[in-house]
C-alpha cells in the first residue's frame, strides 16, 4: 500500500474539510471578532493560533488512534461506533438548535498580536468538539489493516489544516461581507445547518458500514 492517502480519498476528504471549515464555530467567531476590532492583520494572527492548535490535534490523533489500532482492533471499532453516534448527534443539534453565529466578544482587545495568537490557540486547543472531530473523522478514511495508517492519518490532518487555512483566509479577506451575510440571512444559516447535518449523517453512515464489514 502507498504511504500517503490515494487521490480519491484525498479529494473526498478535502471537500468535506472545506464544508466543515466554512461552517461557523468558536474558532471562526474568534478570528472574525479580532478582524472586525483590530483589522485583517490581527485576524490572520488569531487564525495562525487556531491552526497551530489544529497541528497539535492532528499529531495527537494520528499517534493516539494508531496506538489504539495497534493495541486492539476491537477497541478501534468501538471508537468508530461511538464516533457514528457522535456525528449523528452533531447533525441533529445543528437542525434542532440552528447556528447562533456571532463574533466572540472581546472586551479587552489590547493584547495585540500576541494576545490574538494565544487566544486563537487556546480557543482551538480547549475545544472538545475539535478533539472529537479528529477522533471520529480521520479513522473512516484509513483502513485499519494499513501498515501506513499513522502517516496517512497525519497527512489527512495536514490536509484539513491547509484546507481550513485557505477557506478561513478568504473569510477574513471578505470579513465585512461574510458577517453581513451570516447575520442578515436566516435562510443562509439554515442552509449551513442542513448542509452540516447532511455531511455528518453521510459520514456516520460510512462509519457504520465500515464497522459492519
Amino acid at each position: 500500500m502507498d504511504a500517503l492517502p490515494s487521490p480519491t480519498v484525498l479529494i473526498g476528504f478535502t471537500l468535506a474539510s472545506a464544508l466543515l471549515a466554512i461552517t461557523p464555530g468558536p474558532d471562526m467567531a474568534f478570528f472574525l471578532g479580532r478582524t472586525v476590532r483590530g483589522g485583517k492583520r490581527l485576524g490572520f494572527v488569531a487564525l495562525a493560533g487556531a491552526l497551530t492548535g489544529l497541528m497539535f490535534h492532528a499529531l495527537l490523533a494520528a499517534l493516539g488512534l494508531s496506538a489504539l489500532l495497534a493495541a486492539s482492533s476491537t477497541a478501534f471499532e468501538a471508537l468508530k461506533v461511538v464516533g457514528c453516534a457522535y456525528l449523528i448527534w452533531l447533525g441533529l443539534q445543528a437542525i434542532r438548535r440552528g447556528s447562533a453565529f456571532a463574533t466572540a466578544e472581546d472586551r479587552n482587545p489590547s493584547g495585540g498580536a500576541l494576545g490574538a495568537y494565544f487566544g486563537g490557540l487556546a480557543t482551538n486547543l480547549f475545544n472538545p468538539k475539535i478533539v472529537m472531530f479528529f477522533l471520529t473523522f480521520l479513522p473512516q478514511f484509513v483502513n485499519r489493516a494499513d501498515p501506513h495508517a499513522p502517516l496517512k492519518m497525519f497527512a489527512l490532518g495536514l490536509d484539513f489544516i491547509a484546507t481550513g487555512a485557505v477557506v478561513c483566509t478568504i473569510v477574513i479577506l471578505s470579513a465585512d461581507r461574510f458577517l453581513a451575510a451570516m447575520r442578515g440571512s436566516r435562510r443562509l444559516m439554515r442552509v449551513f445547518d442542513y448542509g452540516f447535518a447532511s455531511l455528518m449523517g453521510l459520514f456516520a453512515g460510512k462509519l457504520l458500514l465500515s464497522v459492519n464489514r
